[in-house]
């Protein structure tokens, strides 16, 4: 079986990265694109590296046509437009992984306080797998619609679930420092994202009021069972792609009386990562380079003061977007879950 994959909303940096991915897969194809503002174009014109490559030409939507062509839709729209989407997507018959924040929390009000708008698919939220195979890949597997995760979480919660879990560290005294590169605020032209104001600089955004922080804390406590208190501050750096995120975290005594340390959080990565085919807990410091452009995902541990350092790298436009999209379509159609990555 070749699995037909359409992606809605096709300009962006994260729509690019499915079609690339895409284009390396044994068992999928890219058989349709949307956006109303390059209808009647090649995909290739707005994504140019994409040329020679892909003879896709972007459509307007039509929910019924494109359920007709696809097995599954990626889709990449904005959050509240995109639920909408999801819903007549669904219904038209097709599977939908999406990218938005629409459906990964557990409630409609926490989503609604934190983003704003009314959700016009509630009856979804709660009710919809969080796209992380590494915890809920039975709930993936059957599901007509996944909730990608974000990025930022995705280099958080990886790293503290096996540990909240495990009650190796103080759940209410978390710290996350996280760095990006540009990509994460996606193809549109905004101020803060110009040349001239990213070069040479590195700036903090979103201090306290960032909407990953209730996402990280939302599903922690629904993979870990614990509820965590999380200080997250995003900064923008000035690199094309990829997410390091420092966490400091207090450890508990462990069985012996002492104090867990470093090394007992690696080897409990170990075992637990041990059958995920993208966790790599190492004994070396991560860096952005290590993973871009890949699917992986680097974390590592050290002991500081009465403190655990951990630092963990991904590239977010692949496993922290389209990458982990791929891995859940995956798993959607039963097929290798690296396959294409």
């Amino acid at each position: 079986m070749t699995i037909q994959v359409g992606i809605v909303g096709a300009t962006g940096y994260t729509a690019l990265e499915v079609a690339r991915l895409l284009l390396s897969h044994p068992e999928a194809t890219l058989v349709a694109a949307t956006s109303r503002a390059d209808a009647g174009k090649p995909l290739s014109a707005v994504h140019p590296s994409l040329s020679g490559r892909c003879d896709v030409v972007i459509e307007t939507l039509d929910a019924d046509e494109i359920a007709k062509k696809c097995d599954v839709v990626m889709c990449c729209l904005p959050h509240g437009a995109s639920a909408e989407t999801c819903k007549q997507l669904v219904e038209a018959g097709t599977r939908v992984v999406d990218f938005s924040a629409d459906f990964r929390l557990s409630n409609r009000e926490l989503y609604e306080k934190w983003y704003g708008v009314t959700h016009p698919w509630p009856e979804r939220i709660g009710k919809t797998p969080y796209g992380l195979p590494e915890f809920y890949a039975d709930e993936i597997r059957s599901s007509d619609l996944v909730a990608n995760p974000g990025c930022y979480p995705t280099s958080v919660i990886l790293p503290l679930q096996p540990l909240l879990h495990s009650d190796m560290i103080e759940a209410t005294d978390i710290i996350v420092d996280s760095k990006s590169g540009v990509s994460g605020a996606g193809r549109s032209p905004k101020l803060g994202t110009l040349y001239c104001e990213v070069n040479d600089s590195i700036a903090a955004y979103g201090v306290g009021s960032h909407r990953h922080q209730p996402e990280m804390v939302d599903i922690l406590h629904r993979a870990a069972g614990t509820l965590p208190s999380i200080l997250f501050t995003p900064h923008l750096t000035p690199m094309d792609r990829g997410i390091l995120s420092t966490i400091y975290v207090k450890p508990k005594t462990d069985a012996g009386g002492g104090k867990v340390h470093a090394k007992q959080l690696i080897e409990t990565w170990q075992k637990r990562y041990r059958d995920c085919p993208f966790l790599v807990p190492t004994d070396a410091l991560p860096a952005t380079k290590h993973v871009a452009g890949t699917n992986y995902v680097h974390m590592t541990a050290r002991d500081a003061a009465d403190r655990i350092v951990i630092v963990c790298a991904i590239d977010n436009l692949t496993k922290g977007a389209s990458g982990a999209a791929i891995q859940n379509m995956n798993v959607m159609f039963g097929v290798n879950e690296g396959l294409g990555l």
